[in-house]
């Protein structure tokens, strides 16, 4: 019924408008090859295919209102002249234009088109048949409730250093998983030091941050890669990748948010070696980060501030955003040494729903003693459709029901460099006199 009711709507427009300065072979197709077939494809993440125009023409209605409304393709940054991203997803004014009048005039086909292939993949791999696959084994789902996070510890058997140009999580379960991180533990590390190998898991907010004394940050874990609603699979750089050093393992941080329906999660994370060791080092990083938030009941514009100051060079790669259902927008800026204030992220209207890493085409050059800071708002009020309860007085923890403010980072420095001196001062870690979990 939804189906011809659409059709409808596009018929009922053409003989309204009496133009068709637009066809879908001739303008549409294109602009849907270059911004929607990543995902909408089968077996995508989108809920409909694009590949034809019969596939597409149903939805023309909804298409004109989602790129009006600037919500399709999903890209929440606004433009920054001075620095492009690489995976910018955000459709031209020209663009909306050519679609909205396509749709007002009709939906018109034009000439009959082939559909669209999207590129062949390897065991539905985007990036390409893997070097190596680690598997969830079999995480049971229920259908209600809160659920810890889970952590999975895998053992690499590396005898030497590693270099990866590449990662790519494939999630099974993707309606039910809040979040999944891969950390590599390098040899001798304290996190999670006891736990079983090979075996699901749950530990206490105290275990996980539990530390050695003097223990360097990047010896004790490193961020390998992340998923959340939005991700999209992208190699680093030609000529750079993330280290997995002799003897480490691999730990998957898991969280679950339970969808309604009972499933099992087999999600996968597929390695992709370097073919030499690369000139330069990628290093993930959660540490601008806010632990302190205390956001009363119903404010409606709540702010957190959290920064870090550089201890050597480097260059940024990308920012990622990261807050829960409360979080309404986010500001990442560096402050120059020089006193000069260079803006790298703006989101306006965050959205919890899809979460995007945005990769800078060029890498941003940022020199020892640049501070890194972070602003983000929340909306706790009623007015925010998304709020679990806006009673609450609402504090740093795991569950959506909780908050976050972290801007994850992925930084370049020469691959020979000692990662521990791109921070002036340790993290304070989760778990130590941070915000409570519900656990």
């Amino acid at each position: 019924m939804r189906q011809t009711l659409l059709l409808a709507a596009c018929g009922f427009a053409a003989s309204m408008s009496g133009f068709a300065s637009s066809t879908y072979s001739r303008d549409i197709q294109p602009i849907i090859a270059m911004h929607c077939v990543g995902c909408h494809q089968p077996g995508a993440i989108a809920p409909m295919a694009f590949l034809s125009y019969q596939e597409t023409r149903p939805w023309g209605r909804a298409i004109r209102q989602a790129v009006l409304q600037r919500s399709m393709p999903p890209w929440h940054a606004e433009p920054n002249p001075a620095h492009e991203f690489r995976n910018n997803r955000a459709l031209s004014e020209g663009e909306i234009r050519t679609l909205a009048e396509w749709v007002e005039a009709g939906c018109p086909e034009g000439s009959p088109s082939a559909p669209l292939k999207p590129a062949a993949v390897a065991g539905g791999w985007k990036l390409g048949k893997p070097d190596v696959v680690v598997e969830v084994p079999g995480f049971s789902i229920p259908a209600t409730g809160l659920l810890p996070y889970s952590f999975l510890i895998v053992p690499l058997h590396l005898e030497h250093d590693t270099w990866i140009r590449a990662a790519e999580f494939q999630i099974d379960q993707a309606a039910s998983v809040h979040h999944m991180n891969a950390y590599v533990r390098p040899a001798g590390s304290s996190f999670l030091a006891g736990e079983p190998a090979n075996r699901i898991f749950s530990p206490t907010v105290a275990e996980r941050g539990r530390r050695r004394e003097g223990e360097r940050v990047f010896d004790r874990r490193q961020m390998l890669l992340g998923y959340e609603p939005g991700y999209q699979p992208m190699a680093w750089l030609p000529d750079g990748g993330k280290l997995l050093p002799a003897g480490s393992d691999l730990v998957f941080e898991m969280h679950y948010s339970p969808s309604g329906k009972a499933a099992v999660d087999h999600s996968k994370l597929a390695l992709y070696f370097a073919p030499a060791p690369p000139k330069y080092r990628v290093l993930a990083i959660d540490t601008l980060r806010d632990l302190d938030l205390n956001i009363p009941p119903g404010d409606a514009q709540y702010v957190s501030n959290t920064s870090f100051t550089l201890g050597s060079a480097v260059e940024l790669l990308s920012v990622q955003p990261h807050m829960h259902r409360r979080g309404a927008s986010m500001d990442v800026q560096a402050i120059l040494p020089d006193g000069h204030v260079e803006p790298l992220v703006r989101v306006p209207r965050y959205d919890f729903n899809w979460q995007t890493t945005y990769v800078y085409r060029e890498p941003l050059q940022l020199p020892a003693g640049t501070k890194l800071e972070s602003r983000a708002t929340f909306d706790n009020s009623a007015n925010n459709k998304s709020n679990p309860d806006p009673q609450a007085t609402v504090r740093w923890g795991d569950q959506t029901i909780d908050e976050m403010h972290i801007a994850f980072l992925e930084l370049v420095l020469d691959a020979r460099a000692d990662p521990e001196k791109v921070l002036v001062a340790k993290p304070r870690m989760i778990g130590q006199g941070s915000g409570q979990s519900r656990r």
